[in-house]
C-alpha cells in the first residue's frame, strides 16, 4: 500500500495544504489587519473615535466569527464559484478560509495593538504625528512581536480549517484523511495524515515564535 503513488499523493497533499494555508493567511491579513486597526482607532479612547463605525465593525466581526467554518464553507459556495470559477480543490478552499479567518485576525490585531503603552501613542500625538504616522510608525512597530505571535496562531488555526475542507473535496491532507482514512477505513493512512498535519503545525508555530523573539527589541 505504501508504494510510490501513495507517497507522491501525501507529498502533493502537504504541498496543497501549505498552498491553501499560506495564501489564505495572506489574504486574510489583507482584510483583517486594516479591520483590526480600525477597531482600535475608532473605539472610545482611540486616536480617532467614531462610535458608529466601531459598533458596525464590532457587530460584523462578532457575527462572522460566530459562523462555524463548515457552514460558512457551504454557504459561500456561490461566491466561491463567482471568484475562482470552481467550488472544489485547494484554490476554491482559499476563499472560505480567507472569509473565516479575516475576522479572527482582526481580533488578534486589535488585541496586539491594545497592548501598546498608551504613553507612547500620546507622545507621538503631542509631537504632531498624523493619523497614518501614528499607525505606521508607532502602533505597528510597537506591536510587531505580538502581531507575529498572532500570525502564527492564525496560521495554525487556518491549517485546522483547511483539514475540515476535505469534507467537500477541498484538497490537501484533509481530503486524503477523509477519502482514505474515513471512507475506505484505512486507519494507517488516517494516522499518517494526522501526524503530518501535526508536524506542519509545529513547524509553522516554531517559525512564528522564533520570528517574534527576534523582532522583540525588549530582549
Amino acid at each position: 500500500m505504501w508504494d510510490e503513488a501513495m507517497l507522491s499523493m501525501l507529498a502533493q497533499g502537504i504541498g496543497e495544504t501549505l498552498y491553501m494555508v499560506l495564501f489564505s493567511t495572506f489574504f486574510a491579513y489583507v482584510i483583517g489587519l486594516p479591520l483590526g486597526i480600525l477597531l482600535v482607532t475608532s473605539a472610545k479612547g482611540g486616536i480617532r473615535p467614531c462610535q458608529w463605525l466601531f459598533k458596525t465593525l464590532d457587530v460584523i466581526v462578532n457575527i462572522t466569527r460566530s459562523i462555524p467554518f463548515l457552514i460558512l464553507l457551504i454557504a459561500v459556495i456561490p461566491f466561491t464559484r463567482f471568484v475562482v470559477r470552481t467550488t472544489i480543490g485547494p484554490t476554491a478552499t482559499i476563499v472560505p478560509l480567507t472569509l473565516s479567518a479575516a475576522p479572527f485576525i482582526a481580533r488578534l490585531v486589535e488585541s496586539s495593538i491594545k497592548e501598546i503603552d498608551v504613553g507612547v501613542i500620546e507622545a507621538a500625538q503631542s509631537m504632531g504625528a498624523s493619523f497614518m504616522q501614528i499607525i505606521c510608525k508607532v502602533m505597528l512597530p510597537e506591536a510587531k512581536p505580538s502581531l507575529i505571535v498572532g500570525s502564527a496562531i492564525a496560521t495554525t488555526t487556518i491549517l485546522g480549517y483547511s483539514a475540515m475542507a476535505g469534507v467537500v473535496g477541498g484538497g490537501g491532507l484533509g481530503t486524503i484523511a477523509i477519502n482514505y482514512g474515513l471512507y475506505r477505513f484505512e486507519n494507517d493512512v488516517m494516522f499518517v495524515t494526522v501526524v503530518l498535519i501535526v508536524v506542519v503545525v509545529q513547524v509553522l508555530q516554531s517559525i512564528g515564535m522564533k520570528a517574534a523573539g527576534l523582532s522583540d527589541k525588549r530582549k
